[in-house]
């Protein structure tokens, strides 16, 4: 059984930062992380490769985003900058078994979710 466990979110300032963690049991996974903002559908944010040499971003948070990853902990974190209220969403950690360094951005490819963390970015 696969678990996502994740950490970090909470309230915080327009122009503010917060880092959002997710620790995964098992194999190597390729990671991601994607969010749902009130009234709105689960979108992607941001996915790295198993070994971190490939990443990708939504247009909406490159630049401000950064992805990451500790291989030796199995872990994927979520570094989000200059925060805006229209980043308040409630974040989910995403995960799939790879041999490769594609890099996925599709909701439907991931295997295994966390539970979400909720972010709220007041104005």
């Amino acid at each position: 059984q696969v678990h996502l466990v994740e950490s970090g979110g909470g309230l915080v300032q327009a122009g503010g930062s917060l880092r959002l963690s997710c620790a995964a049991s098992g194999l190597t996974f390729s990671m991601a992380w994607f969010r749902r903002a009130p009234g709105k559908e689960r979108e992607f944010v941001a996915a790295i490769s198993r070994s971190g040499v490939n990443t990708d971003y939504a247009d909406s948070v490159k630049g401000r985003f950064t992805i990451s990853r500790d291989n030796a902990k199995n872990t994927a974190s979520l570094h989000m900058n200059s925060l805006k209220p229209e980043d308040t969403a409630v974040y989910y950690c995403a995960a799939r078994p790879s041999n490769t360094e594609y890099v996925m951005t599709m909701e439907y490819g991931y295997d295994y979710w966390g539970q979400g963390t909720q972010v709220t970015v007041s104005s």
